[in-house]
């Protein structure tokens, strides 16, 4: 009987752990992110048999902001129509340059290095934008647009 209230607190305990866990990292979210400045990118493939992504790298105003290695799980994925948040950062209000360099495979069996280029205006508040990965028939060329979330 003791042995099985005391799984029971265990039990309780472990789950006031995991809510404040939660709860402190959201507080970590805002400080270190808040919403005035907040910018964030993502990433998502349109269509998902004509481009094998092995890595990005991201600069935010030239600088180096992230650079990525897939693994085939996070390929897979992304290959399933997920969306990588790949970038979340502070950005003042204002113009910025987003440069990305894509690196893969493409249908022809071909290793692909594109680069691109867009400027973004960042408005007061959060602001996020999603690169798009597209490879399309005949040539399967890969090529990027930037889609900005409303």
């Amino acid at each position: 009987m003791a042995a099985q209230t005391l799984d029971e607190e265990v039990a309780a305990l472990k789950a006031d752990v995991a809510s404040l866990s939660q709860d402190l990292f959201e507080l970590e979210e805002e400080v270190l992110h808040p919403a005035d400045t907040q910018f964030a990118v993502y990433l998502s493939l349109a269509n998902r048999d004509a481009f094998i992504l092995d890595s990005v790298e991201l600069s935010i105003n030239g600088r180096p902001a992230v650079s990525h290695l897939y693994t085939d799980q996070e390929r897979a994925a992304l290959e399933e129509g997920g969306i990588q948040r790949l970038y979340l950062g502070n950005l003042p209000a204002g113009e910025h340059q987003l440069s990305a360099t894509f690196n893969g495979q493409g249908a022809n069996d071909r290793y692909v290095r594109r680069e691109a280029s867009f400027t973004v205006r960042k408005n007061r508040g959060e602001t996020q934008v999603q690169f798009v990965l597209e490879a399309r028939a005949p040539d399967y060329r890969p090529e990027f647009s930037l889609r900005e979330w409303q």
